[in-house]
C-alpha cells in the first residue's frame, strides 16, 4: 500500500492501496474513491473505509481528495478543474484499466463530469444531489447544466429509504434502464457493513 501522499501542485492528497498477500484474490479492475472534503466535507466520509474494506478483499483502491481550487468563478470552472485533476492522478499512478468510479454527494458531480470525457468501468453515486440545481450555491457559484452522458456502462445510484422519494422523482438517471439502484435503510447502513456488502455485490454482478 502507498502511503498517502500530497500532489506538490494543489492541495489534493490521494493514497493507493494495493491488495494484502492474504486477500482471497486480487481483481485488476481497479476502484477510485473521489472526494473533495475541502470543498463538500460529507464527500469524504465512508471513502476511507470503503477502500480499506475493498483493498482486503482484492481490489485495487485509489482515494484521492481532490484540492479546492481558490481562482475559479463558475461552476463549469470548477468542474473542468477537479476533472483535470482527477485524470492527471489516475494517468501519474498509471492504473492499467479503465476504473470504477465511486463518489459521494457534490463529488457526484465530479465523477459525472470525469466520466463524460474519459472512461470508466462502472460509475457508482452515492447520495447524489437530486439534481444540480439543488446544490447548494456556496458550492457552485453558477447554475450548472445537467449532465447529458449516456449511461451506456454500468452505473449504480446508492441512497437511504428517506433519499429514494426524491431521487426517483428528479434524479436524471434513476429510472434509466440498466442503472441499479442500492437501497439501504439509513445513514449507519450507508457506509456500514450493509453499504459494503450491497456495492460487492453489484460489483460481482458486473464480473468484476
Amino acid at each position: 500500500m502507498c502511503p498517502a501522499r500530497q500532489s506538490s501542485s494543489s492541495a489534493t492528497a490521494y493514497l493507493l492501496r494495493t491488495p494484502p498477500a492474504s486477500a482471497p484474490r486480487e481483481v485488476p479492475t481497479p476502484l477510485v474513491f473521489v472526494s473533495s472534503s475541502g470543498w463538500d466535507a460529507r464527500s469524504r466520509e465512508g471513502m476511507s473505509a470503503f477502500a480499506s474494506w475493498y483493498a482486503e478483499r482484492g481490489y485495487t483502491c485509489l482515494e484521492i481528495d481532490l484540492g479546492e481550487p481558490t481562482d475559479v468563478s463558475t461552476s463549469e470552472a470548477l468542474m473542468s478543474h477537479y476533472e483535470s485533476e482527477l485524470a492527471s492522478h489516475i494517468r501519474t499512478l498509471a492504473i492499467p484499466f479503465a476504473p470504477v468510479i465511486v463518489s459521494r454527494a457534490a463529488s457526484t458531480l465530479i465523477a459525472q463530469t470525469y466520466i463524460s470525457s474519459h472512461p470508466a468501468t462502472g460509475l457508482l453515486l452515492i447520495s447524489p444531489p437530486p439534481t444540480n440545481a439543488s446544490v447548494p450555491k456556496p458550492l457552485l457559484p453558477t447554475p450548472l447544466p445537467e449532465f447529458n452522458f449516456e449511461p451506456r456502462f454500468p452505473c449504480a445510484i446508492m441512497c437511504t429509504e428517506e433519499e429514494k422519494a426524491r431521487l426517483a422523482k428528479e434524479h436524471r438517471l434513476w429510472n434509466e434502464t440498466g442503472v441499479e439502484k442500492i437501497v439501504v435503510e439509513d445513514e449507519r447502513a450507508l457506509v456500514g457493513q450493509e453499504g459494503v456488502v450491497m456495492i460487492e455485490r453489484w460489483l460481482d454482478e458486473l464480473g468484476i
